[in-house]
């Protein structure tokens, strides 16, 4: 029997799985822009009372035979979509971040979609490039999770050539 990812609408229930993920400190030292302290839960509910509320953020829960393994999420800046995962560092390494984010691109129909990924994020980028974002440009920010200024690559999903039909 093969695990398979699914996403689904987030539940409340699903909160306590996403607060424990981000208490590892390996994992919000790779995600690196992160909450300012992934410990302070009134902050942590707060965040995500807005997002939920927000209709044009799509978010979603990650789950592998019905277990909460994460959240992937597509959201405006400006007038443009970002996209975020977060996978339970406890099951990385098995593909789950890049079944959850193709399966969220497949939701979204428009396009470019961008994301961001600290430089020194490989396994990011990897599921960024799997799913066939490609670097466009270059940032930093000061990243709380790190205590420093960190640089980062800006992605994007470029749209599809239009179909040409058959010539």
């Amino acid at each position: 029997m093969t695990s398979e990812v699914r996403l689904r609408p987030v539940r409340d229930e699903d909160l306590p799985a996403f607060f424990a993920h981000e208490q590892d400190p390996q994992a919000n030292w790779m995600a690196a822009f992160g909450p300012k302290d992934p410990a302070d839960r009134a902050a942590f509910d707060a965040h995500w009372a807005r997002i939920r509320a927000d209709p044009r953020i799509v978010n979603r829960t990650v789950t592998v035979d019905g277990a909460v393994v994460g959240r992937v999420a597509a959201f405006p800046v400006g007038e443009r979509t970002e996209v975020s995962y977060w996978i339970d560092p406890a099951r990385w390494g098995r593909g789950h971040a890049t079944a959850a984010l193709a399966a969220l691109l497949r939701e979204l129909p428009q396009r470019p979609v961008h994301a961001r990924a600290a430089k020194d994020n490989a396994a990011s980028l990897a599921v960024l490039r799997k799913c066939g974002f490609v670097v466009v440009g270059e940032d930093s920010g000061y990243a709380e999770s790190r205590g420093a200024e960190v640089e980062e690559h800006l992605l994007e999903l470029p749209a599809a050539p239009a179909d040409l039909g058959d010539h």
